[in-house]
């Protein structure tokens, strides 16, 4: 009996313990299994990339379309990412966009920056598509850091490599121009001639600029029995080499070959050696830049009359340096610029530029344009001893004594369709003579 009863208690706590087995099973592996679930959910939710975006000439929908790993949101504050796309146009007159990535959240300041050139003659579809491959490259330093990425695969392709541009000519932009303008009356008559040539090589490494011109004008005046005369000719050759050192340092030369009447100049050869360095990365340039250039150079010069220093040739020693700040914000760009400069056989013998430009806007595309410069000028000393005549003076045939000249400007300015802005290589600014005319 007792043995009986033992086993009929161990019966019943094995059928207790069992029971008690199956309702923990019964209890516990579907509430863990929500759980799960709960947490794949969770999972699912953030495994998204969320991609704020905002850019101009482009197909904003075709890129998130194309970029399927991500999610496109409209508020920049739920976004993990802010995609930033603006746009310039190069000096070969094709156009660079540069993306900007922004982190938020658990990205902050964990940004990036690329660039995409298409070819110039490529389609809009073409461009989106560039763009649309370029930002999910940039993208996938974040994606990389979130569980879809078990999803993602990146592939190389050989045929076409991304940093290779195939172009025939080398990145070298020609233009040819010539202009005849001819107007008169019974008793005026003018005529005028201009042509030009240049060859321009623009990349972030090397920049060249070289420019070859002419310029012829004629004036006839009736006035009574009296027929004044009047002609005016220059021809003029301009070069600059830039080679890029680093974020801050570029070295290049200047060379200059003229020949004007209105400076009394009949030949003249200025080769300029220079330097410059940029305090801020020239990678900003879009944003800002302060630049510090220094040239120095020879002037050799052969005039056309004696001057007022009783020269009728000389060869001088040159140099100047300038400071140029361009800041652009969203509310406008504001650049100046103060360049002096003298000759080492006479420091009097020097000048004097300021220049301001402002540019405010407005509304979209509308944007109130400011100008003015002012120069001390000390430094003529090509003028002729024998002065300018009346009608020289009238026509402005020579350049004329002074001591200062001053220009400003106001206006407005209405920009729509694709607005561009126009550096790919700020180094030596955008000019690039070695001498200049002005009339």
């Amino acid at each position: 009996m007792i043995n009986g009863k033992n086993k009929g208690k161990k019966m019943k706590n094995k059928s207790v313990f069992l029971i008690l087995l199956i309702y923990m099973f019964l209890y516990f592996i579907p509430g863990a299994a929500a759980q799960t679930g709960e947490v794949n959910n969770t999972l699912q939710k953030v495994s998204k990339l969320k991609v704020y975006m905002k850019g101009e000439k482009c197909d904003l929908d075709f890129i998130r379309k194309k970029i399927g790993f991500a999610d496109s949101v409209k508020n920049r504050d739920a976004a993990h990412v802010e995609v930033l796309i603006t746009l310039r146009e190069t000096e070969d007159k094709g156009n660079e966009y540069t993306i900007v990535f922004t982190g938020q959240k658990e990205f902050e300041k964990d940004n990036d920056k690329l660039t995409y050139r298409p070819g110039l003659e490529e389609t809009q579809d073409a461009v989106n598509k560039g763009l649309a491959d370029t930002i999910k490259m940039g993208l996938m330093r974040y994606v990389g850091k979130m569980p879809i990425v078990e999803r993602v695969s990146v592939a190389f392709s050989d045929t076409v490599k991304p940093t290779d541009v195939i172009d025939k000519w080398n990145f070298w932009v020609f233009s040819l121009s010539a202009n005849t303008f001819l107007n008169g009356q019974e008793l005026f008559k003018s005529s005028m001639f201009f042509s030009s040539i240049s060859a321009n090589r623009v990349t972030p490494e090397l920049k060249v600029r070289l420019s070859l011109g002419g310029h012829y004008s004629k004036n006839s005046f009736t006035f009574g029995d009296d027929v004044i005369r009047s002609s005016m000719d220059s021809i003029y050759f301009n070069g600059l080499v830039v080679k890029s050192l680093n974020e801050h340092w570029s070295v290049g030369a200047y060379f200059g070959l003229s020949s004007s009447s209105y400076n009394n100049t009949k030949f003249s050869i200025a080769p300029a050696p220079a330097v410059e360095y940029n305090l801020f990365p020239y990678s900003e340039s879009t944003k800002r830049q302060l630049r510090f250039l220094y040239r120095i150079g020879l002037s050799s010069v052969s005039y056309l009359e004696e001057t007022i220093y009783q020269k009728t040739k000389e060869t001088l020693l040159k140099e100047s340096l300038s400071i140029t700040l361009e800041v652009k914000q969203k509310w406008g760009t504001v650049s100046t610029s103060l360049t002096g400069s003298h000759y080492f056989h006479d420091f009097n013998k020097n000048r004097l530029n300021l220049d301001g430009e402002l540019s405010l806007r407005l509304i979209r595309g509308l944007n109130l344009n400011l100008y003015g410069s002012y120069s001390r000028i000390h430094d003529q000393i090509f003028l002729a001893r024998s002065g300018a005549s009346l009608e020289e003076i009238l026509l402005r045939r020579k350049e004329l004594e002074t001591t200062y000249r001053y220009r400003i400007s106001i206006g407005l300015s209405y920009t729509f369709g694709s607005t561009r802005s126009n550096v790919v290589n700020p180094r030596f600014g955008t000019g690039g003579q070695g001498i200049s005319i002005s009339f």
